[in-house]
């Protein structure tokens, strides 16, 4: 007889039941909600619940329910745009001390959620959102690295007493340095090769050295600028409270960044690409600033824009900058009303802070906002203007502004306010910024897509039936040509479809377009295997085979083909995913978890069904198939 022992048919049994569990949440889908957390790591308590609920109610912004999570309160809606407002109120209302973030909150029962069976985030085309493609400035890169190693050398070069003539970057990227003799450039050649290993240092002529970075350095700076800028953009992108967004590299310069369910999508674009930092300098008092303007800045000082554009004369030095923030926030002062930023410094940045502080006492400290931007070169025409590779050829600006520059009454410690700030939006996404940190190059969008709800509601509804239709034609098939065995084939074929939406459930995938394709591929990929088991059943029966003995048979010696079948198949989707990216992954994914489950089903579900229904039969006369 045919019979699977009983520990197997319990494991089979145990499988598919926890599959139909951790498959389940997606049928509930989602709640759009607003997640509410304290600043600084605090604990939301009861009154700031109420002061939310207090909101909504007199705001009109219908609710299903308030909850505690993990970190705060989580207010779960009916519909994303009453979301959207609700986010917009209760972050103006309860002020900079918390953070509000849009979510997507599991709609499943709370005995699904307590086994930790939730549902799988829905892609950029399933749901709708923005997709941007940004390529990073690499030559700014490269060039602020040159930049830093010019004003370290310097500094290098005055500890040891070494003097020069001069030590400049050219604009080809060539560190030059001039000395009054062959002793003082062979000092600084000896310097240069112990404590700046990065730089390849050949001599000129009149006691000259050239130095350029090596080719290890371009590549570890390269590299540290794309990483830099992930980890950026991902508190940016964290900050503008997106769920599920997806930002990953592309290729050696490109990042790529899908936004679910935003709507403000030029706030988006704003917030991705500013490379936006702070630096402090003390006000030069002792220098006229007016003959400054007219004969040139004194050595060691400059002469930047101030507000409303006056000159403001500055010293070099930067005392600390947006680097030593540790948090920025927006608020209002009290009293002038006006918008301010709070910021918040970390021990070096307040040290440096209370000490500079202390000792000019009535002199004026300047704040400037840093800026890095980065536009197409054109011509006359306006025409976007290429290079000799055939790219097109991207010009850097840098803006340096005083915000401002206040006298200082006393001494500060390890926080202070940002006032003359515009508007209240501008203070939000300069706190915004400050938090998440520049990026160490600057970033371009040279790619922009919308995916609508609507269309991707649209999507989510094809794919499901185009899967359905594919399902159910496949199982019409197998049931006119097979009979029974062909209606147990289509019962373990939604077995399988239900064990890859659980597996793509627990793993916490993001279901895209492609995704469901490969569903939909695995559904008539999968079917093979019940159709050569089958096959070889009918052909053990012609050979006058009993029908048990060609079961057992069919099953056994159709191992080999089906392994070695999927085998070479999921082969193809391991090289999908380790040469692609992108949607081209999650097809990849989708397709080796539905190979995986395929061999399961087809196998051991289908001869398990089999069994059931034949094996327990000693005399079998007749087998429907």
């Amino acid at each position: 007889m045919n019979q699977y022992p009983w520990w197997k048919n319990a494991l089979i049994g145990l499988v598919v039941v926890l599959g139909f569990i951790y498959a389940l949440p997606n049928l509930y889908g989602d709640n759009p909600a607003v997640e509410i957390q304290a600043a600084h790591g605090a604990a939301v308590n009861r009154a700031t619940v109420a002061q939310i609920r207090r909101l909504l109610v007199a705001a009109r912004l219908p609710y299903k329910r308030i909850s505690r999570a993990a970190k705060g309160v989580q207010v779960r809606f009916r519909r994303a745009g009453v979301q959207m407002r609700a986010r917009d109120l209760i972050g103006q209302k309860l002020g900079p001390g918390f953070h509000t973030a849009l979510a997507l909150a599991p709609a499943a029962p709370a005995w699904l959620r307590a086994l930790g069976a939730r549902p799988m985030y829905l892609g950029l085309d399933l749901r709708g959102g923005v997709h941007f493609l940004l390529r990073v400035d690499m030559h700014a890169a490269l060039h602020k690295a040159l930049l830093e190693d010019t004003r370290a050398l310097r500094r290098a070069l005055r500890h040891h007493h070494i003097r020069y003539r001069e030590a400049r970057l050219a604009k080809t990227g060539v560190l030059e340095l001039r000395f009054r003799n062959a002793a003082q450039a062979h000092e600084a050649r000896r310097l240069m090769a112990q404590q700046f290993t990065d730089l390849a240092v050949t001599s000129g002529p009149h006691h000259a050295l050239r130095a350029v970075m090596t080719p290890a350095a371009i590549a570890a700076r390269q590299h540290y600028a794309l990483e830099q800028n992930l980890t950026a953009l991902r508190r940016r992108v964290n900050e503008l409270g997106v769920a599920a967004p997806v930002i990953q590299q592309e290729g050696r310069s490109r990042i790529v960044v899908e936004l679910p369910g935003v709507e403000d999508i030029a706030r988006a674009k704003e917030i991705l690409g500013r490379t936006a930092t702070l630096e402090i300098h003390m006000v030069d008092s002792k220098n006229s600033l007016a003959s400054a303007v007219s004969n040139g800045a004194p050595p060691g000082t400059r002469i930047y824009d101030g507000r409303h554009g006056q000159p403001i004369l500055l010293y070099d030095r930067v005392l600390y900058s947006g680097d030593d923030i540790t948090n920025a926030s927006a608020g209002v002062d009290p009293q002038t009303g006006q918008p301010v930023v709070n910021i918040t410094l970390n021990g070096r940045g307040a040290a440096i802070n209370a000490r500079v502080t202390r000792h000019n006492v009535g002199q004026r400290m300047a704040v400037v906002y840093v800026e890095v931007q980065s536009h197409l070169k054109r011509n006359d025409q306006g025409i976007p203007i290429r290079g000799p590779d055939g790219r097109r050829v991207r010009v850097t600006r840098k803006i340096e502004r005083v915000i401002t520059a206040p006298v200082i009454r006393e001494a500060l410690g390890g926080s202070f306010q940002i006032t003359g700030i515009g508007s209240v939006r501008q203070a939000r996404n300069l706190a915004l910024l400050l938090r998440a940190g520049a990026l160490a190059a600057p970033v371009s969008i040279i790619a922009e897509r919308t995916v609508g709800p609507s269309l991707g509601a649209a999507n989510i509804t094809r794919g499901f039936y185009a899967t359905l239709f594919g399902f159910l034609a496949i199982a019409v098939f197998m049931a006119v040509y097979y009979r029974i065995f062909g209606m147990l084939a289509a019962i373990a074929l939604a077995t399988n479809v239900v064990l890859l939406v659980a597996v793509l459930s627990i793993l916490q995938a993001t279901l895209t377009l492609p995704g469901i394709a490969g569903i939909a591929l695995t559904v008539g990929m999968a079917i093979d295997a019940n159709v050569l088991i089958f096959e070889r059943i009918r052909e053990e029966l012609r050979n006058k085979n009993s029908p048990q003995a060609a079961i057992a048979t069919g099953f056994d010696k159709a191992m080999g083909t089906i392994v070695d079948s999927n085998m070479t198949t999921f082969i193809a989707g391991l090289a999908l995913f380790w040469l692609g990216s992108g949607s081209v992954r999650g097809f990849a994914i989708t397709l080796c978890l539905g190979i995986l489950t395929s061999l399961f089903s087809a196998i051991l579900v289908t001869r398990a069904l089999v069994n059931a229904v034949y094996g327990r039969r000693r005399r079998l006369a007749h087998v429907g198939i």
